[in-house]
This record gives structure tokens, C-alpha cells and sequence, in this order.
């Protein structure tokens, strides 16, 4: 039996969620037109209203219903620090740490020659005029430790060391309540090379 072809759209348009595979769309899409027709609805609004009204800040790219987010206009941060993260949801990560009082640049991805995402993709000219406006003095790396984001943070920066800024990169290790058993050896080697004195 063929499924109706709005369906068939629906089932579709679920899939360009990460992680969500044709079975997976299906359940969802299912559950949306027999269980939660409201939900539906509300989830059509919600990201309809969401591309109308987002966009990305002109300073440090991140998602913003403005031309310039709350964050970079706030004057209490310190604009001589500039964070590069991978994602907005990354920006929130740290944020929450409540450690981080500089400003931010969110890359929107992150280096993968095979998946055909160079500089031009992570906005890395964009990031290089706003590390290079004679106020930031310290960029900190804050890209994922994966084997793209070590690829990104090593290519980010060299080229702004040669602009002549401070690069700084976040420090890896065990986790806060982390017990060595269950760490991994390279996490564990990390840590062993990035100790400090007491």
C-alpha cells in the first residue's frame, strides 16, 4: 500500500533531522498524525516562525531574532577575548558554565574536506576580520575534540597566530566525577600531558 503523499512529505522532511533515519521519521511521523495532531501543529508554527525570524548575528553569527545578539551587546563582557565554537548549542554549553565573560564566534560547522566543508563554509574570513579588529587580544579555541574539530582548531590557529594574536586552546581531560576506569586511554593521556602544577 502506497502511504498519501502528504504523508510521504512529512516522513521526508523529518529525515533532514541528524540522526533521524527512514524508520525513525516514519515512527514520528505517525505518531504526530495519530497521537498529537496539536503537537503537529504547534511543531509546524514553531519552525515556521523560527525561519521567518532568526538570522545570524552580524558579529559573531550565532542565532538572533536582532541584527546583533544579546551577548555581543552586552558591555560587560570582555571584548578583548573571542571564543570560536563550533554551534550555537555549543555558545549555550559554555554560557551555562558561568566561567566565560568574552565574546564569541560560532563557526556554524567545522572543517571536513570530505564532506566538502572548507573555510569558506565555517565563515573563517568572517572570523578572521572580527579576531583582527585591533580590540581582540586572545582567541580561545573551543572546538570540539573530535578528529574534525582538532583539524579546525589546528587550522584556525596558525593562521591567526600569524596575525599576531594570542591562541589559546580549552584544555582536555577527565571529567568533573570522572573515575580513570571508565575514561579512555587517549582522554587519560591528555590529561597526563596537560597537568598543572598545585
Amino acid at each position: 500500500m502506497k502511504q498519501p503523499s502528504a504523508l510521504s512529505a512529512l516522513v521526508e522532511a523529518l529525515r533532514a533531522l541528524p540522526g533521524v533515519g527512514p524508520k525513525s521519521a516514519q515512527r514520528m511521523a505517525y505518531h504526530l498524525m495519530q497521537h498529537d495532531r496539536d503537537g503537529a501543529e504547534k511543531l509546524g508554527r514553531s519552525l515556521l516562525f523560527a525561519t521567518e525570524h532568526l538570522q545570524h548575528c552580524e558579529k559573531c553569527n550565532t542565532f538572533t531574532e536582532a541584527q546583533i545578539c544579546e551577548v555581543c551587546l552586552d558591555e560587560e563582557r570582555d571584548p578583548t577575548l573571542l571564543c570560536v565554537v563550533e554551534t550555537p548549542a555549543d555558545q549555550i554549553m559554555l554560557e551555562q558554565t558561568m566561567t566565560y565573560r568574552g565574546l564569541y564566534f560560532v563557526l556554524m560547522g567545522r572543517l571536513s574536506p570530505l564532506d566538502g566543508i572548507g573555510p569558506k563554509e565555517i565563515h573563517f574570513d568572517r572570523l578572521v576580520r572580527r579576531a583582527s579588529d585591533g580590540v581582540v587580544k586572545e582567541v580561545v579555541l573551543a572546538t570540539n575534540f573530535t578528529n574534525e574539530g582538532e583539524a579546525t582548531a589546528h587550522y584556525l590557529g596558525q593562521t591567526l597566530k600569524a596575525r599576531g594574536l594570542a591562541v589559546t586552546r580549552l584544555a582536555r581531560g577527565v571529567p568533573v566525577g570522572g573515575e580513570l576506569e571508565y575514561v579512555d586511554a587517549g582522554t587519560i593521556a591528555r590529561a597526563m600531558l596537560d597537568r598543572r602544577s598545585m
